[in-house]
């Protein structure tokens, strides 16, 4: 599991009482050091006075503490008043994803006195970040101990692995996009203006001459044959298909490396099916088991939404790239989400064989014997997030949605799973009159907030149903 690096700045602004902003800051350091999924960073009491940060020059060592770590993420947190332009000066400076929050006020003394005034410091703090135009997530009110607070962490720590994921990240375009396939197109100016993404083009000429000069006693060739024969039933696969599929995945694995991509959109038909005979589906579907991205027919903002799902869970869960397929014919509210034979075999449903067979719609064109490679089998019940991401006219928008996969013996070939949704007409709708396309990624688990927090962070519009 990935863990995101997160920096924790504890403000203070004297005269008020220091002695309860100590005790505070030592509360959230213990909270924040018990969650699994972060790695947490903060000023040492040899760094800043008592570990508190209250000027310019506390918030400077901050700064150089944090970049040098290579923080993903702040949590600015008002022990005290606290300092709103130290906050704002870290913030400033760092750039990364910002989760604020407020601190519940101890008891007024018999005299009158207050210690904190966190509540009123903090829309100091959050004025200083608006006027930067410093986009950042605010919590509430909270002590440490709150539920409300460690859960707020654990989904401020997947929005910053998403953010920080995100952004810089190649992404592999192997093979054009099918000619009639309008739908695949993307910006790549702007992937590279918004995001200082690198699209790397591949041309499929490449994949042939590594694939040619492989033998078939490569270890990895060797390696990828057995491992598939552990798991699939591939009696209807000739022998030599399996070994011609093991081969482009090598090269393919390779090339993930090589090029160190995050993400890749694959030409998977109708090349490879004429120069090899095999579909490159479950090839897809493997490589996306393991933590290489792939998105069918070219598809690089399918590709995105991939990577930002992925990310979403820290890299535990890979998604499942689907088409929005058909309504059930008897239920009004369950969709197939479906493809060719491209899921990742780690998503099958308990007690379901994987059958690597021949291609379900290109054998119409090229035949039985040139489409072998999809493996075929329905995904395990659970809940989902379904989302899309696309862009029109320089505008990043991104559908997020929910769902259920649920038990239907209705049977179709492919990967597929039967969807339940609250309204599929509302969600049909909005598909259709916002400009999104039939292809989506699925994910197993609920981030709808994590991914629609990100959006704030990464400048895409996000469309909830």
């Amino acid at each position: 599991m990935r863990k995101v690096k997160i920096g924790f700045v504890p403000l203070h602004r004297e005269p008020f009482d220091e002695d309860w902003a100590i005790e505070l800051r030592k509360r959230f350091i213990k909270t924040l050091s018990e969650v699994e999924d972060i790695t947490l960073l903060y000023p040492s009491e040899n760094l800043t006075k008592n570990g508190l940060v209250r000027n310019d020059e506390d918030a400077d060592k901050v700064i150089r503490l944090f970049k040098a770590e290579g923080v993903e993420g702040l949590i600015l947190g008002t022990m005290t008043f606290g300092d709103e332009v130290a906050g704002a000066r870290i913030a400033d400076s760092l750039r990364v994803p910002v989760m604020v929050f407020a601190t519940k006020e101890p008891t007024i003394s018999p005299e009158g006195f207050r210690k904190s005034d966190s509540f009123c410091g903090t829309l100091s703090l959050t004025s200083a970040l608006y006027r930067r135009e410093l986009p950042f997530k605010f919590l509430g009110i909270v002590f440490p101990e709150d539920e409300l607070f460690l859960k707020a962490v654990n989904t401020f720590a997947r929005t910053c692995a998403i953010v920080s994921g995100f952004k810089w990240a190649n992404i592999g375009l192997i093979g054009p996009r099918p000619e009639r396939f309008e739908t695949c197109t993307f910006n790549e100016a702007e992937m590279l203006r918004r995001f200082s993404q690198k699209v790397v083009p591949v041309d499929l000429s490449q994949v042939v001459l590594s694939v040619n000069s492989l033998s078939d006693g490569d270890p990895d060739v060797v390696k990828i044959v057995q491992e598939i024969n552990k798991y699939v039933t591939s009696s209807e696969v000739p022998p030599e298909k399996l070994k011609l599929i093991a081969k482009v995945e090598t090269v393919l694995r390779r090339m993930f490396r090589d090029k160190q991509l995050s993400a890749a959109g694959v030409r998977c038909w109708v090349e490879f099916q004429h120069i090899y005979g095999i579909a490159v589906c479950h090839i897809l579907g493997r490589l996306t088991d393991s933590g290489m991205l792939c998105a069918c027919e070219s598809d690089i903002y399918g590709a995105l939404t991939m990577l930002i799902q992925y990310l979403a869970s820290l890299e535990t869960t890979p998604p499942h790239f689907v088409d929005w397929t058909i309504r059930h014919p008897e239920k009004d509210n369950l969709v197939l989400m479906w493809h060719c034979g491209n899921a990742p075999a780690s998503l099958v449903c308990p007690e379901c064989p994987i059958n690597l067979r021949y291609h379900s719609i290109l054998f119409r064109d090229v035949g039985v014997e040139r489409s072998y490679g999809t493996a075929e089998f329905k995904l395990k019940p659970n809940t989902v997030t379904i989302n899309r991401l696309t862009e029109h006219k320089g505008e990043f928008k991104i559908l997020i949605t929910h769902g259920r996969i649920v038990e239907d013996p209705l049977y179709t070939r492919g990967s597929y799973s039967w969807v339940e949704v609250e309204d599929l007409d509302k969600l049909y709708r909005v598909l259709v009159e916002e400009g999104f396309v039939h292809h989506a990624s699925m994910i197993h688990g609920d981030y709808v907030d994590e991914i629609k927090d990100a959006c704030k962070f990464l400048g895409i519009k996000p469309v909830v149903v």
